[in-house]
C-alpha cells in the first residue's frame, strides 16, 4: 500500500528561514522575483507592462500590511491550486511555453520566504480574461481560494500580493526597510520598479558604457561605485566577460594587500537582479585580490538563490576569469611596467601563488619581482644575468646565517624562504630548461670553506680536540677553516634538514609515551648529523685562542665564541646556552681582574657543571 508524505509548513518555514536563507531580508528579493518574472511572461505575448512594480510599504498601506503589485500575466484559479499550494512548483516551467532560462526564479519557494516575516500571505491575480481570484496562505499550512466577488475584480490581468506581518516583524515591512532591500536587490532590473512615490531602479549598471557627455567618465562611475559598495578606491579595474555564460561585470583591484587565507566573496546579478553581495567560488582560489560585481544569465543559482550552482560551466567561467586576471598582469608587464611594480608590491603573495602552477605568471615575477640576495634586491632576471647559476637558500634562517659568509667567498645566493620563493625558484627551469638553480644549505657552504694547509692544521689539533670536549654537550661539531670575512670569529650552521631530525629527536626524548617516542625515533634512526661551529683561522681573536695554551681560558673562548655565534645567527638560546654566555662572560671577567680562578669561585652568576649531560643542540 502507497502512502502520502506529510509536510508540516512551519518546520518548512523555519527551515527556510534557519538554513535555507541566511536572513529574513530576501523576501523583498522573492517577491521581486516572482513580479517580474510574471511581467517577461505577459511581454512574451505582447502585454503592455510598462508600468512596472509597485510596492506599498507598511505606513502606506495604512493596516500595517505591505503590498506589490505588478502588470504581470497573472493566474487562473487553477494555477493558483497547483502552482501556490505546491511546494516546489514552479510557475516558471513550461505552462506558459516559454523557455525556462527567461526567468529569474526556478524551484517554486520563492513565496514561502515571505513566511520569515508574515503570517499570512493574499494574492490578488487575474490572468488575460479569466476571472479574479483570491489565494489566501497561513503560516501553519492551510490556504483558502475563491473567485473575487464582482466589486473586486482587477481591471487589468496581474497580481497584488499582500503580507501581514508576523509579530516582531513588522520592521521589516516599514518604508525605509522595503525602500533599502529593494534598492539592494532590484536597482539593476530592466523594469521599473517604485517604493511608494520613489523609483528604486534606474541608471548604467557597472559594466555598462555611456556617453561622456551624459556625465561622469566611466573610470569615474566605477570608482564611486567601488567606493560605495565595496569600500575601497580600486588600484585599477578589469572588465570581465565570458559570452557563453552571458557574463559580462567588472574586477576591482585592491589597493592594500589582502590575506590569501581569507574567503573572497563578490557581488553577482542574475538577470540584473542581485543573487548576493557574497558570491564565493566565482574566481580561482589564487585570484584574492580582486572584488568583483557581474551579471550573468546562464551560470545557475542554488535554491537559496544565495550562492552559485557548482557545474562545469561554473567551472568554465572561474578559468575564463582567471585567464582575464592573468591578460591584465600580462598586459601591464608589456605596456606599464611602473603600475605592474606598484601592483607586485601590494599583491606579490597572490602573484607567486599563481605562478607556482602558471608558466606566464613565473616569467612575469622572474622579470619584475626583486628578491632578497646576499648582493642587495634582484629580480631572478637580473641575478642570471650577472651570476648565471641561481643558488638560492630555502630557509629565510639559513640565509642570514650564510648570506655574508658566502658573499664574502664570492658566491651569490638568493633568500627563497619566503611563501612561495623555493618553489618558485625550483621551477624556473620549467619555463626555460637552460635556467640552472642549485640549493645551498649551510652544509654545502661549509664545504666551500677553505681547508687549512697542513702545518696549520697541525698546529691547531690540540686546541681543537679542547673545543670538541667543551661543545660536545651542547650537540655541537667544530671545524676549523680559513674564511672571509676576516672580522667574523665564527659561524653556526644549522640547515633544515638537520634541525627537523634533532626537534625529532628531542621530542623523542621527553615523549611520555613509548608508541609515540618510537614514532618519532624511526624518523631519525641513521642520521647523527649536528650543527657545526667553525671557526675562522683568520680571525685574530680565533688565532690567540688558539694558541693560548691555558685549557680553562680555552674554554671560556670557546663557550664564548660559540654563543656569539649563535647570536649572529638569530638563533633562539635555550637555558644551556644562556648559562654557557654568563660562565663565559664572567670567568673571562675574573681573569681579566687577575683573579685567576674559574666562574664558580668570583662570581655568584649561575654556573652549570662541565660534566653534567645536557642533551642535544638544536
Amino acid at each position: 500500500m502507497g502512502y502520502t508524505f506529510h509536510v508540516d509548513l512551519r518546520g518548512i518555514v523555519d527551515l527556510l528561514s534557519h538554513h535555507l536563507y541566511a536572513s529574513p531580508q530576501v523576501y523583498v528579493r522573492e517577491l521581486l522575483q516572482n513580479a517580474v518574472d510574471a511581467m517577461t511572461a505577459r511581454r512574451a505575448v505582447g502585454g503592455d507592462v510598462s508600468d512596472g512594480v509597485r510596492i506599498e510599504p507598511a505606513e502606506s498601506t495604512g493596516d500595517g500590511t505591505l503590498r506589490i503589485h505588478d502588470p504581470g500575466i497573472g493566474l487562473t484559479e487553477s494555477q493558483v491550486h497547483e502552482l501556490l499550494a505546491t511546494i516546489g512548483r514552479s510557475s516558471k516551467r513550461d505552462d506558459f511555453g516559454f523557455a525556462r532560462q527567461e526567468f529569474l526564479g526556478q524551484f517554486g519557494i520563492g513565496l514561502l520566504s515571505c513566511f520569515m516575516v508574515a503570517d499570512e500571505i493574499r494574492v490578488w491575480t487575474r490572468h488575460g480574461d479569466e476571472p479574479t481570484v483570491e489565494w489566501t496562505g497561513y503560516a501553519d499550512g492551510r490556504y483558502e481560494v475563491r473567485l473575487a466577488p464582482a466589486d473586486r475584480q482587477r481591471p487589468e490581468p496581474g497580481t497584488t500580493v499582500t503580507l501581514a506581518p508576523r509579530r516582531d516583524m513588522e520592521h521589516w515591512l516599514g518604508t525605509e526597510t522595503v525602500r533599502r532591500l529593494a534598492t539592494l536587490y532590484g536597482s539593476m532590473l530592466p523594469v521599473p520598479v517604485r517604493v511608494g512615490d520613489t523609483l528604486v531602479t534606474g541608471g548604467p549598471a557597472p559594466w555598462d558604457d555611456v556617453p561622456a557627455e551624459s556625465g561622469p567618465s566611466r573610470r569615474a562611475r566605477l570608482e564611486n561605485y567601488c567606493r560605495e559598495v565595496f569600500g575601497f578606491s580600486p588600484f585599477a579595474t578589469v572588465d570581465l566577460a565570458v559570452p557563453e555564460a552571458g557574463l559580462r561585470g567588472v574586477a576591482f583591484v585592491l589597493p592594500a594587500p589582502a590575506n590569501p587565507a581569507t574567503r573572497v566573496a563578490h557581488r553577482v546579478y542574475l538577470k540584473q537582479m542581485l543573487l548576493s553581495e557574497s558570491i564565493e567560488g566565482l574566481l580561482p582560489e589564487w585570484a584574492f585580490f580582486v572584488r568583483c560585481v557581474v551579471d550573468t544569465s546562464e551560470l545557475r543559482p542554488t535554491a537559496s538563490r544565495e550562492a552559485l550552482y557548482e557545474d562545469s560551466l561554473l567551472t568554465e567561467v572561474r578559468d575564463v576569469l582567471g585567464d582575464r586576471l592573468r591578460g591584465w598582469l600580462t598586459r601591464l608587464g608589456r605596456g606599464d611596467s611602473g603600475q605592474l611594480a606598484e601592483f607586485l608590491r601590494i599583491h606579490h603573495l597572490g602573484v607567486k601563488a599563481l605562478a607556482v602552477h602558471d608558466d606566464e605568471m613565473l616569467r612575469l615575477l622572474d622579470q619584475w619581482w626583486p628578491f632578497e640576495t646576499n648582493q642587495g634586491p634582484l629580480t631572478l632576471a637580473e641575478f642570471r644575468d650577472r651570476y648565471g647559476t641561481v643558488r638560492y637558500s630555502p630557509s629565510v634562517d639559513e640565509f642570514r646565517q650564510i648570506a655574508s659568509v658566502a658573499a664574502a667567498q664570492s658566491i651569490p645566493v638568493v633568500n627563497a624562504g619566503y611563501v612561495y620563493d623555493s618553489a618558485l625558484v625550483a621551477r624556473l627551469p620549467d619555463v626555460d630548461p637552460s635556467i640552472r638553480v642549485e640549493a645551498l644549505s649551510s652544509t654545502d657552504l661549509a664545504a666551500e670553506l677553505e681547508p687549512l694547509d697542513p702545518a696549520a692544521a697541525s698546529a691547531v689539533r690540540p686546541f681543537l680536540a679542547t673545543a670538541q670536549r667543551t661543545l660536545d654537550r651542547f650537540g655541537v661539531e667544530v671545524q676549523v677553516n680559513a674564511f672571509d670575512p676576516v672580522s667574523l670569529p665564527a659561524l653556526y650552521l644549522l640547515d633544515g634538514d638537520t634541525g627537523l631530525r634533532m626537534d625529532l629527536r628531542h621530542g623523542q626524548q621527553e615523549a611520555a609515551d613509548e608508541t609515540w617516542a618510537s614514532i618519532l625515533g624511526s624518523f631519525t634512526v641513521g642520521h647523527d648529523e649536528r650543527p657545526r661551529l667553525v671557526l675562522n683561522h683568520r680571525n685574530p681573536l680565533v688565532r690567540q685562542a688558539v694558541g693560548i695554551g691555558d685549557e680553562e681560558l680555552t674554554v671560556l673562548a670557546v663557550e664564548g665564541l660559540y654563543v656569539q655565534a649563535l647570536l649572529l645567527g638569530h638563533q633562539p638560546l635555550r637555558p644551556v646556552d644562556t648559562a654557557a654566555l654568563n660562565q663565559s662572560f664572567l670567568g673571562l671577567l675574573g681573569r681579566a681582574m687577575g683573579g685567576g680562578a674559574g666562574p664558580a669561585g668570583t662570581s655568584p652568576g649561575p654556573v652549570v657543571d662541565r660534566d653534567e649531560p645536557t642533551g642535544e643542540g638544536r
